[in-house]
């Protein structure tokens, strides 16, 4: 059991991040172990992307470049993958193709409009929401940064439940979709948003509910994206883990800025 954590780990780290991890093992135990530690992978990624973002604001670069640079770290740390991810699924949902032909459609190198759209406004509310939140301070911009990441790679171990099929035969989204048990899966998220109310507890009972209530927000949210990607291309794909990421992460930061 140690192994495979070890195993599961050194996946999740050598398949969500650019972070030194040797991947020793390449096979749906090794992903089943990966996708539960995804979340850690999200946390790294996002204590990463808070320090960033509180020394620049700690600095005196002011909350709207604060925001900036946390949301440049996790893109950087990534190669921009899960970006890539987000702007192929865009333009495959939005071709009205039919799902093999959208499939091919997000496997071109080129990105289409409905991509670019999609990345553009997606920045632009990671940005403003980051900035609302650290102009509040640095530790809420931090704590809102650190939130986003979890629920993002949260939204991973979700998707690869048992219920969740491939789109394709091959790739990342073969390798893992379906190898997540439901109990397992269910046990990562409770532990992952009682985290994240925890983090947000610093701001007292209400920010503990604010910062729980974030995570489960982004869950929604990326439920509901991975729901019509699986009506539309018949299952799951590296692309879609990629849009899903984006979007929790997205919609946990919109949740915080309401508060």
């Amino acid at each position: 059991m140690t192994s495979l954590n070890s195993h599961g780990i050194r996946f999740a780290f050598g398949t969500l991040t650019v972070l030194p991890a040797h991947v020793t093992r390449w096979d749906r135990e090794a992903a089943r172990a990966g996708m539960l530690c995804a979340p850690l992978a999200g946390l790294v990624v996002g204590v990463c992307a808070a320090a960033a973002g509180a020394l620049s604001l700690l600095l005196g670069t002011g909350p709207l470049f604060a925001a900036v640079a946390a949301a440049a770290v996790p893109s950087v740390l990534t190669r921009g993958l899960h970006l890539d991810g987000l702007a192929d699924t865009a333009d495959g949902l939005g071709s009205a193709k039919p799902a093999a032909d959208a499939l091919r459609i997000m496997k071109q190198s080129d990105v289409g409009p409905f991509g670019v759209v999609t990345l553009l406004f997606v920045l632009l509310a990671q940005v403003a929401v980051g900035a609302e939140l650290y102009g509040r301070g640095w530790q809420q911009g931090a704590a809102g940064t650190v939130v986003a990441a979890v629920a993002a790679r949260l939204a991973l171990t979700l998707a690869s439940r048992g219920s969740v099929p491939p789109a394709r035969p091959e790739g990342l989204g073969a390798l893992v979709a379906g190898t997540v048990p439901v109990a397992g899966a269910t046990a990562v998220a409770v532990a992952a948003v009682l985290g994240c109310a925890a983090l947000g507890a610093v701001d007292g009972p209400w920010g503990a509910l604010r910062h729980g209530l974030a995570v489960l927000a982004g869950l929604l949210a990326a439920e509901s994206l991975l729901r019509r990607c699986v009506r539309r291309f018949g299952g799951v794909t590296g692309d879609v883990f990629g849009a899903l990421e984006e979007t929790a992460a997205t919609a946990a930061l919109v949740v915080l800025a309401l508060g």
